[in-house]
């Protein structure tokens, strides 16, 4: 409990009308006196019919899930169970480091239930914590402010969104890609498996006929292709230290957990086979590739299991015991990130080599404040400066990619909110042209 402003500004403004009566006659000092013992009796009298932490009831409901980069709701429900008096206050949540803090927010309680609701976000996966409620108020006459604290110790879930993923895979894609080696296709050139024959009719391409079966039917055939299934789709996600920064205010691990989530949801249902590597200096998780959507929940569950490292990434490690898994040609998707050129040159090294025996898609995240501030117009020396620093680290970015396309590697480099759209799009061009 401590003075609130209203008191202040009453004593001080007291303070300078009580000088007037001195001067004028010294006698009237009684008055000053008096008025001093009046708003320490008002003052008592606040902090008395001040409610008190037992006055208050409080209840609190929290989301059991929170999903990375979409925001929950808490709400604490308070109600006041002496007086009939309306009373403003103003509460706040104390939140662990893994959520966003939350502004205070201002409610008026009574006899009837009030609630007050926070935007929860997480910033980290893994469990985070309400730790306490704070609600402060004034008294009756305003000149006494009280807080009190309500512990809660409530813990909030935060796991990879797989809630945007299937909305994203559903809403974005057409009905005809999603099926795409589901279903047999009836347009030449479509898949390379072969699937039946039939009756050359005119029209059809003249490549497709089948001469031995036709002379041994003593008719003209032509072969029926389909889109080939079962292809190996691996999904490799670095954890090291670059991947714990933040980049609009979640983790870029997240940003790639949540587009390999995307392309093993999509890749799963078109009936190919989605595996899982996560490495920093070590291999922390695999799941051997396998079909349908049982797959795609072991990634989830492996991927919602990996912690923000701090050691430096060992792609020298981690991508040989990759191949070394790995026994067929597959399609690996690398998640990862680099600053420039010097430190990418261990990744670009180990990156050719697997490239060598599976086709390759590297995946970086880039931070769009890097070419707001390249483009935008210096109006002094350290935006001058800026600019330039931006520049250098962009055309570094640029030259590494450069370097890994003359390998035959497929190179991503988009920011969080394209990443995931980008990479299904690859694999789907991928799948088109069969080069796996």
């Amino acid at each position: 409990m401590f003075p609130s402003r209203r008191a202040i500004v009453v004593v001080a403004a007291a303070s300078a009308l009580a000088v007037v009566p001195v001067l004028v006659a010294p006698g009237l000092w009684t008055v000053w006196l008096f008025a001093w013992a009046l708003f320490s009796i008002l003052l008592a009298i606040d902090a008395v019919l001040a409610p008190r932490r037992a006055d208050i009831e409080h209840a609190l409901t929290v989301p059991d899930t929170l999903y990375m980069g979409e925001a929950g709701e808490a709400r604490i429900a308070l109600r006041l169970g002496r007086g009939d008096r309306p009373l403003r206050a103003l509460v706040k949540l104390d939140l662990s480091e893994t959520l966003a803090p939350v502004r205070a927010r201002r409610a008026v309680l009574g006899p009837a239930e009030t609630t007050v609701p926070f935007e929860l976000a997480a910033l980290r996966r893994g469990t985070g914590q309400i730790e306490a409620a704070w609600v402060r108020f004034r008294g009756p006459f305003g000149l006494v402010e009280r807080t009190v604290r309500f512990g809660l110790a409530r813990d909030v879930t935060a796991v990879p969104n797989i809630r945007g993923v299937r909305q994203q895979a559903l809403e974005f894609f057409s009905p005809s890609e999603f099926r795409t080696g589901l279903r047999i296709e009836q347009y030449a050139g479509d898949g390379s498996e072969f699937d039946s024959l039939r009756e050359f009719m005119p029209g059809l391409d003249h490549r497709a006929i089948d001469w031995k079966s036709s002379a041994r039917h003593a008719e003209l055939l032509c072969r029926q292709f389909r889109a080939e299934r079962n292809r190996q789709v691996v999904v490799a996600i670095d954890a090291g230290h670059l991947m714990a920064e933040p980049l609009e205010r979640i983790p870029r691990l997240d940003h790639a957990i949540h587009a390999g989530l995307l392309l093993a949801y999509f890749s799963a249902r078109a009936g190919d086979k989605v595996g899982f590597f996560g490495f920093d200096e070590r291999v922390r998780a695999f799941a051997e590739p396998r079909g349908g959507m049982a797959a795609f929940r072991a990634m989830l569950r492996l991927s919602g299991g990996l912690g923000y490292a701090d050691a430096e990434t060992n792609y020298t490690l981690a991508l040989t015991d990759l191949m070394g898994r790995l026994t067929r040609r597959s399609l690996v998707v690398v998640l990862t990130d680099f600053v420039d050129t010097v430190t990418a040159e261990l990744m670009m090294d180990n990156i050719r080599r697997l490239a060598r025996r599976h086709l390759v898609v590297f995946v970086s995240l880039r931070d769009p404040l890097l070419d707001t501030v390249a483009a935008a117009e210096p109006r002094d020396m350290l935006a001058l400066h800026q600019a330039a620093v931006a520049d250098a680290m962009l055309r570094e970015r640029e030259l590494v990619l450069t370097r890994l396309r003359r390998r035959g590697v497929f190179c991503i480099d988009a920011t969080p909110r394209t990443i995931g759209v980008q990479l299904v799009n690859r694999y789907l061009e991928i799948k088109r042209r069969e080069m796996i």
